[in-house]
């Protein structure tokens, strides 16, 4: 995922937090805020100190900024996104957390309408 498409500091997060709505599943809690002047979504991911130590942190960080980088041309533009991964999501192998992500934005509405 390119740099630009990255909330990064703590401002960003802070308003999407604030003013954002949310859906969460067992695995994901998805934050969103939506934002018109930006063509493209921006995403941050945050993982608590209680899912594991640094190694895991970033390993799940990586693997939630590559799902969505596949998924990329299915959500909604003009958003920023905070994903916040739950000690749930340590137990699920590359799949099953595929399949999460996909849950939590089709059941938060943030993925265009496929055509049929």
């Amino acid at each position: 995922m390119h740099k630009s498409l990255r909330l990064r500091n703590r401002a960003d997060f802070s308003r999407v937090y604030r003013h954002g709505k949310s859906f969460a599943n067992h695995q994901f809690v998805v934050y969103w805020f939506n934002k018109k002047e930006v063509e493209r979504f921006r995403l941050g991911v945050s993982v608590s100190k209680k899912v594991g130590n640094a190694v895991v942190r970033n390993r799940m960080r990586r693997v939630v900024k590559e799902i969505v980088r596949l998924h990329q041309e299915e959500i909604v533009d003009g958003l920023d996104m905070v994903f916040i991964v739950r000690k749930g999501a340590l137990s699920k192998e590359y799949a099953e957390l595929n399949k999460s992500v996909l849950h939590v934005l089709r059941k938060a509405k943030l993925l265009k309408a496929s055509r049929k």
